[in-house]
């Protein structure tokens, strides 16, 4: 099976209507973690999602985005390797991680 290849003109596009502040907390966030706005607001959709359980398959397809670094998708093969409950302990794990920094910053 031929893997689809990402590309934002090829990417699905949607409209999203922030709350007063967001976008500038958005970009902050996205700053600090050394990526576009766009890569921060999927990263943290896809994060959400696989707590849930609720991420499909169609995540393998974007492994060869050009929006991820090397080292991003060097993580990315790492974590596909673990368990289903491994991934979601290590997801819990980094948002926990990641509410208590923003806790500490505000």
């Amino acid at each position: 099976m031929k893997q689809a290849t990402y590309s934002s003109r090829t990417a699905d596009k949607f409209v999203v209507r922030l709350p007063d502040g967001m976008r500038e907390r958005i970009a902050d966030v996205a700053r600090n973690h050394h990526r576009s706005m766009n890569s921060e607001i999927i990263a943290r959709l896809e994060q959400s999602m696989l707590q849930e359980g609720s991420l499909g398959d169609d995540v393998e397809l974007r492994l060869d985005s050009p929006e991820l670094s090397l080292h991003e998708r060097e993580l990315l093969q790492r974590f596909r390797q673990l368990s289903r409950r491994q991934q979601n302990a290590l997801v819990s794990l980094i948002a926990h991680d990641a509410e208590m920094a923003a806790e500490e910053d505000a």
